[in-house]
């Protein structure tokens, strides 16, 4: 990883840009994923249609695909606009929201992961049941730790050619080669609505930027998110001021902290 962009830069980068994030995400995220791409410097679109997703997706600069609140007609816009980024030379991401709580969408993720999504971000739970193997999830909540979730990972990393993403206390990042964990973050994100799901969206602006390489965007994005999330924990009393909080921490950490603070290690 020695001539790899480091975080700092692709935060620099990402914020020079702008990108433009096509987010097909779910009624929960939205306002909450816009939000977070706005503070940290990207530009949102919140697009599904099937009429419109794949022309939409040729011209983003990167495309964020969740199933949270998956329905037959989101699926068809969600398969158009994968095919349409990849044939565009676009990276696409995939959050697998709760795949294996029903046939409908163990059966939507089975066709999208077809689809060759550049990065797979989500929860340990959702990563160990997309390799296979039984998880403890329950909807859309993790049960599992991300360190029994790493093996899965590899493995998911090399069957699809992707990078994977589990996020929890501590990240973990995988292109089936390389691999590191990310620690920060605050025990508060996970009792504030869409975090997660924001976090997907935001892989998509560093992916936007760093489309030649998932596996370092995808770890500026989680690094980059760890330190807003602890910084905003500081002063905060509890989830309701701790989602302002956060939006603001989001905005204000640049380059230098990013780069002195983020807390990357090889695994």
């Amino acid at each position: 990883m020695t001539n790899a962009p480091s975080p700092a830069n692709l935060l620099a980068a990402m914020r020079r840009e702008q990108p433009l994030v096509h987010c097909i995400t779910n009624f929960v995220a939205m306002n909450v994923a816009a939000n977070v791409l706005l503070a940290a410097g990207a530009s949102p679109a919140m697009i599904h249609a099937e009429a419109e997703a794949g022309e939409f997706a040729a011209i983003a600069g990167a495309l964020t695909v969740n199933i949270g609140t998956l329905s037959p007609d989101w699926l068809k816009g969600m398969q158009v606009a994968a095919q349409a980024a990849t044939a565009a030379g676009r990276p696409w991401i995939l959050d697998p929201v709760a795949h294996y709580a029903t046939t409908f969408r163990r059966e939507a993720t089975a066709s999208l992961l077809a689809l060759s999504p550049t990065i797979i971000r989500a929860n340990a739970s959702e990563i160990i049941a997309l390799a296979g193997s039984a998880s403890r999830g329950r909807g859309v909540d993790s049960r599992d730790s991300v360190a029994a979730a790493e093996d899965a990972a590899r493995l998911l990393a090399a069957r699809h050619k992707s990078v994977v993403a589990v996020t929890g206390v501590t990240d973990f990042v995988t292109d089936g080669d390389r691999a590191v964990r990310i620690a920060g973050g605050s025990a508060l994100m996970p009792q504030v609505t869409a975090l997660g799901c924001a976090l997907t969206c935001l892989v998509g602006a560093f992916a936007a930027v760093s489309p030649r390489d998932g596996f370092e965007a995808a770890v500026a994005a989680l690094a980059f998110y760890a330190l807003a999330g602890e910084r905003a924990a500081v002063q905060a009393d509890g989830p309701g001021s701790f989602a302002w909080r956060f939006l603001d921490a989001l905005a204000a950490v640049d380059e230098p902290a990013l780069a002195a603070e983020a807390r990357i290690s090889p695994a």
